[in-house]
C-alpha cells in the first residue's frame, strides 16, 4: 500500500522537475510510511526514499514503516538527513511550505548552499484526498464505533446532567468501544448554548424543554469519524422544531446532491440556498463539511471559498447547523464516500429529532 503511495508521489515529482521532496507534517509522513509516532520525516527522491526518527521509535519502526530505507538517530533528523547523504546536494528539493519551520529552511540553506528549495503545497494532500478501500474500511470503523457511543450515551441524557458529564462519557464510551481516541474535544451544547457552533462543554445542567447538540469523533487507526445530532430533552418548542425540520431537510439536499463532479461551492450551496429561503440565511455561519481521513479536517473544502471538485473516493462531512443568538441551535452531520454519481451516507445514527 505504501509502496503505491509512494510511486504516485515519485511521478508528481517529476511532472513538478523536482529531484526529491521532504516530507515533515506528520499525518503526511504516515500517509506514505505508516509510521503513527510524534517524530518522523520522509525524503522521497528520483533514485530513494529514506525514513527518519529517533531512539525511541526503534522498535516501533520495524512494525510500521515497510518500503523504505530506515534511519534512527539521536540528533536532529534534518542535520542527520544532510549528514548521510539522503539530500541531493544540487538540483530543486521541494518541502511542505506550510509546515517547515522559517528556522529549519535557514538551516537547511546553509547546509545545502547549491539546492533550491522549493515551496511547495498539495503535493502529498492530492494523493491523500481520494481514499482506497482500506481507507474507507478503517473510517467506517470509525464511524461505527461512533455510532455505537451516540447510542449509549442518550441513555444519560436527562435533565440536572452537566454538558461537561456528557463530554466525559463520549471519550470513556470511545475507548470502551475500541477508538485509540476522540477525534477532538467534544462539543456538548444545550439550551441558548447551542447557537455557539464550536461551544466546549461546561458546567451547565441540561435544562428540560432544551435542545442539546453533540458533536463528537473517534480515532480509529489513525483514521477520523465526525457526527453531530441535535437531541430535545423533554417537549421542545414549536420554533425549535421548525428549526430542526429546516436543517435536516437541508442536509438531505445536500446528501442528495453530492456526487464525484460537483464541487464544494455548489454543493455548499445546495443546503445554504434552501437554510437561506426558509428565513435562517444569517445563522448558519460555517462551512457546509469538509474533508475526513488521518485529520479530522482535511481536503476537499465543502465552502463558499471552496475552490476543489469533489471526485470518487473522496470521503466528506456534510453538517449544516442554524445558530440563533439567545435562543440555541442544531446542527445534524453525517460523514459520506463519494461515488461516481452519488454518495455513501457511513453514519446510521437516527436523525429523526429524537425527544428524551
Amino acid at each position: 500500500m505504501t509502496t503505491r503511495r509512494l510511486d504516485a508521489l515519485r511521478t508528481k515529482l517529476s511532472s513538478y522537475r523536482l529531484d526529491a521532496l521532504l516530507v515533515t507534517f506528520l499525518p503526511h509522513v504516515r500517509y506514505l510510511t505508516g509510521f503513527s509516532g510524534s517524530n518522523g520525516i520522509c525524503i522521497i527522491s528520483k533514485t530513494g526514499r529514506v525514513f527518519l526518527t529517533d531512539g525511541r521509535y526503534r522498535l516501533q519502526v520495524r512494525e510500521e514503516v515497510r518500503g523504505l530505507r530506515v534511519m534512527v538517530t539521536s540528533d536532529s533528523l534534518l542535520k542527520t538527513a544532510v549528514q548521510k547523504g539522503v539530500f541531493p546536494k544540487r538540483g530543486k528539493i521541494g518541502f511542505e511550505s506550510q509546515y517547515l519551520t522559517v528556522a529549519e529552511l535557514k538551516n537547511l540553506k546553509k547546509l545545502l548552499p547549491n539546492v533550491r528549495w522549493v515551496p511547495t503545497s498539495g503535493l502529498v494532500e492530492s494523493l491523500a484526498t481520494v481514499k482506497d478501500n482500506t481507507e474507507i474500511a478503517l473510517i467506517k470503523k470509525a464511524v461505527a464505533i461512533t455510532d455505537t457511543v451516540f447510542a449509549k450515551l442518550l441513555r444519560i441524557i436527562k435533565p440536572g446532567v452537566r454538558e461537561l458529564e456528557v463530554a466525559a462519557e463520549i471519550t470513556y464510551l470511545h475507548r470502551m468501544e475500541g477508538a485509540e481516541a476522540d477525534a477532538f474535544e467534544p462539543i456538548v451544547a444545550s439550551g441558548k448554548r447551542g447557537a455557539l457552533p464550536h461551544a466546549r462543554a461546561s458546567g451547565k445542567k441540561i435544562a428540560g424543554g432544551e435542545l442539546v447538540t453533540i458533536d463528537m469523533g473517534g480515532r480509529y487507526q489513525g483514521y477520523h469519524s465526525d457526527l453531530t445530532r441535535t437531541v430535545a430533552v423533554g417537549t421542545p418548542s414549536a420554533k425549535a422544531r421548525r428549526i430542526y425540520q429546516v436543517v435536516s431537510d437541508a442536509q438531505q439536499l445536500a446528501i442528495d446532491a453530492a456526487g464525484s463532479g460537483i464541487s464544494g461551492k455548489a454543493l455548499d450551496a445546495v443546503a445554504r440556498t434552501y437554510i437561506k429561503k426558509r428565513g435562517y440565511g444569517k445563522y448558519f455561519n460555517h462551512s457546509l463539511g469538509h474533508g475526513l481521513g488521518l485529520q479530522i479536517h482535511e481536503q476537499p473544502r465543502v465552502s463558499v471559498l471552496s475552490k476543489d471538485t469533489l471526485v470518487s473516493g473522496n470521503v466528506v462531512t456534510i453538517e449544516p447547523g442554524v445558530y440563533i443568538p439567545g435562543v440555541g441551535g442544531v446542527r445534524i452531520e453525517d460523514d459520506v464516500v463519494i461515488r461516481n454519481g452519488y454518495c455513501e451516507v457511513l453514519n446510521t445514527a437516527p436523525k429523526e429529532l429524537m425527544i428524551l
